[in-house]
This record gives C-alpha cells, structure tokens and sequence, in this order.
C-alpha cells in the first residue's frame, strides 16, 4: 500500500494511529463555479482556514459551461488525488483531473457520463470513491431523464426528477457502460458515501419539492456498488433545505458538512452511533460565511499534515487551466 494512502482514507483505524499526521482538506467552489477549485485545511474538523488567500487553485476548461461546481475528490491506491465534478448545469458530462499536490495538475477531461441517454437533462454532483474490493474508482452522479421514473415525475423544481447513476473505471481512459446506482423510490440527488469502521454509509438528499423535504438521510451497505439498506429517519434539522453532504469519521465522531442553501450558510451534523444526531454548526468556523465567495458543495479528506503545510506555506496565486 502506498504510504499516503493510510491518511488518504476517510476511516480505519490507520487514520486514528496516525491523527498526528494528519490534517483535513475541504474542496469547494464559490458563487457559480466558474472560477474553479477552492480549498480550506482543518487540523479538527471544526475549525476552517481558507488555503491560497481565498483564490481559485484551477480553473474550470471543460464542458461546454466550463463550470467547476461539487468538486469531489479521492486519493487513489498509488496515492494521487482524483478530482471529479459538474461542469455545467444541462450538460451529459463531467469534468475530471488529477494531482499529487493541488498544485500541479493532469490535462482536465471531459468525461460524457450521460452520452448514451440523448435526452438527458443533467449531470449533477458526481461524486468518485475508491473500490478497494475490485481496484478500481466508482463515480456516481444525479441525472433525470424524461419519461422514467413517471410515479415521482413533477416532485421537483423545473420537472427535474433525479435519480442516481454510475460508471467505473481503472485507468480513467476507459469506463464501463453508465448503470442505475440508486433509485430510493423518490427524485434523489447529492448522493455520497461515508466510509467508517469496515462500513459504509451512503448519504443522499430527497429532493421532493412536493410537499417540501430536502432533508437527508442515510442507508448502510457493504459493497459501494450495493445493495443498500433501509433509510433512516431524516437526521438534518426539520424545515432547513440542506444539500451537498460530505462526511468523515475523525476520533470518535461521526460528521456530515452539507450546505443549507436557503437559509445562506454551511451547517454540520455530529453522531456517535449513525442514530443520535447533534447540529454542531455553532461550533464550526468556515472561512467566508455570510459573503457571495462562501464554501459551496465539496468534499471533506483526510490527508498528509505536511501536504497542508506545503499549501500553507505557498505563496497565494491565481488558478490557471491545466
């Protein structure tokens, strides 16, 4: 196993025999996307510092949007950082890249996740995990495509209807053939997994509309490909829309960052057990909070303290396209 990969990971206990080691990495966009990646560090989980002066580190060039919104990152077994997000709002592809240091960046790619579904209207939120089980990465995304899934059609804004698709891959060049994730019986975005104690725990938001959800909730399974288990009452608070969970286990804490949009403001959820839940948002710090350049749908890792501590040390610069 590459040495990066036991801080790289999300869960076991090789992140708890190395927390020394280790910091914690918030990838996130502002406004629309169309700046590109952002980054914040944490050496808790609670409390958050924004890396580069607040300045993009690359800039979006794929899609025809050339958007870089839910940016969603995992390190692979040899230790690169996988990046995958959306690149545009009605769009059937998604942007992918990769780097060792969040500094210097692969060609970005245009992955069309959606191409064999001509009348699909989006591809939202892809979200790519490592699949230790078969050695290789599972991307997943939320897309509606007219005319399935008719018993929930009009349960969302714009007539979307989402339900969650994906795609694997072992080199990125190649991709097997687009299949149905997930269907929970309810148009479902902003799928994503927390990786805990052997388990894990997939998180998604019900985007009902009618009558209004937007709540979260998750189901455990244990293979990333299903099946997948019942879900769980909703544990974000009653009334406060939330979308963008990502969640990791540090210590003994189970903790989920979703975005709760409407009301403006990135919030946080705490458990011990997946079943008691605690809002610790008023003890979070997120850079930002309350301006148009707040943290956006991204991911949570765990990796290198000295990973963060090149970044820090970094003179702050623009992004540019790689």
């Amino acid at each position: 196993m590459h040495p990066l990969r036991l801080v790289c990971l999300a869960a076991g206990t090789a992140l708890a025999a190395h927390a020394a080691d280790t910091a914690y990495l918030f990838t996130y966009f502002t406004k629309n996307g169309e700046d590109g990646l952002h980054l914040a560090w944490s050496a808790d989980g609670y409390k958050w510092e924004k890396l580069n002066d607040g300045k993009s580190f690359l800039a979006p060039t794929v899609g025809r949007s050339k958007l870089m919104r839910d940016p969603c990152v995992v390190c692979g077994a040899d230790g690169t950082f996988r990046m995958v997000w959306t690149s545009g709002w009605n769009e059937n592809d998604i942007g992918y890249a990769s780097t060792r240091d969040f500094i210097t960046w692969s060609p970005e790619q245009e992955i069309p996740v959606m191409a064999s579904e001509p009348t699909v209207r989006n591809s939202w939120a892809p979200e790519i995990h490592y699949d230790e089980k078969r050695s290789e990465f599972i991307i997943f995304w939320a897309s509606t495509i007219p005319g399935k899934f008719t018993e929930t059609a009009g349960a969302s804004e714009s007539d979307y209807n989402h339900r969650i698709y994906f795609t694997t891959t072992k080199d990125f060049e190649t991709f097997a053939p687009t299949k149905l994730f997930y269907d929970p019986g309810f148009s479902v975005i902003d799928a994503t997994f927390l990786h805990a104690d052997g388990h894990h725990y997939l998180i998604v938001k019900d985007e009902t509309r009618n009558p209004p959800k937007k709540y979260l909730q998750i189901a455990e399974c244990d293979d990333l490909q299903g099946p997948f288990g019942r879900l769980s009452p909703p544990f974000t608070p009653p009334g406060l829309w939330s979308e963008g969970p990502t969640a990791i286990k540090i210590g003994g804490d189970y903790l989920v960052y979703f975005d709760a949009y409407t009301a403006h403001h990135y919030a946080a959820m705490c458990s011990r057990d997946l079943k008691t839940w605690e809002d610790v948002t008023a003890k979070m710090s997120f850079p930002d909070e309350g301006t148009p350049v707040r943290l956006r749908h991204g991911t949570v890792i765990a990796v290198p303290a000295a990973l963060v501590a090149k970044l820090r040390d970094r003179p702050a610069s623009s992004a540019t396209a790689h």
